[in-house]
């Protein structure tokens, strides 16, 4: 009976007393190297991230250069809008690519941690406050609203933005207990997903059409500042995220 009850480890008789001082043979525990191979988180950033964060970077402190040298306490509430929608779109570029794509199970936990502070936490509130405060600007000054493309994107854009934080949130908060929870919420993300590629470059046309033809840019702003902020940059910043995007990711099937 006993020797049945007798088990081993390698050449150590853990039955023994004397197992319980002998250390566990060396070839049965990993290398250092297997341990770092299997610690090691691998870099999931892809050829052009660097440029297309630097000519997003280039987009935002442009714009806010733009309203910050021409006497902003001059412009009322209209002073915040574009350098709160850039900084929105900015952020969004970036939550965006800061997820896509990730391949390791560490790399998608922190990836989606990353992409819910920077979309949630500074994106959607800057793009809201952008939106009250140009809204407010126009009240105040009894304008017509929608009168633009600009305004008509922006809206539909600030709208959809709503419907998208909320279908990709309920798929993954509380289990995604709201779609389902498990395989039906996961399947719910691959439209999430696709909605989030599709609204991003509705956000960019906005910004351009407003920054490189609007009545304002066109009489303080030179040409060349915006071809280069509101026509050169958004393409840049579009292709960019596009780069990461992987169908693979949306079997609509």
């Amino acid at each position: 009976m006993e020797s049945a009850n007798r088990r081993s480890f390698g050449d150590v008789d853990l039955g023994s007393a004397a197992a319980l001082e002998t250390p566990i043979p060396a070839r049965d525990l990993p290398s250092s190297a297997e341990l770092d191979a299997a610690l090691e988180v691998k870099p999931e950033g892809r050829k052009g991230d660097g440029a297309a964060l630097v000519v997003t970077l280039v987009f935002l402190i442009g714009t806010w250069l733009v309203i910050f040298t021409n006497d902003p306490s001059s412009l009322g509430l209209f002073a915040g809008h574009p350098p709160l929608q850039t900084l929105a779109i900015t952020c969004f570029a970036v939550g965006i690519m800061t997820l896509q794509p990730t391949s390791q199970p560490r790399t998608k936990v922190l990836g989606l941690v990353r992409h819910q502070v920077i979309m949630l936490g500074l994106g959607f509130p800057a793009i809201l406050t952008g939106t009250i405060l140009i809204w407010a600007n126009k009240t105040i000054h009894e304008s017509a609203h929608f009168t633009t493309w600009h305004a008509t994107f922006g809206m539909i854009a600030v709208a959809w933005l709503v419907i998208q934080i909320l279908l990709g949130g309920f798929s993954v908060w509380a289990g995604g207990k709201v779609f389902g929870g498990g395989a039906k919420a996961k399947s719910v993300w691959k439209y999430h997903r696709l909605s989030g590629y599709l609204l991003f470059p509705l956000l960019l046309l906005t910004a351009a059409i407003g920054g490189g033809s609007s009545t304002w840019t066109s009489t303080h702003v030179s040409k060349g500042v915006r071809v280069l902020l509101y026509g050169i940059a958004p393409i840049v910043i579009f292709l960019g995220v596009w780069s990461r995007m992987r169908t693979s990711k949306m079997n609509f099937a």
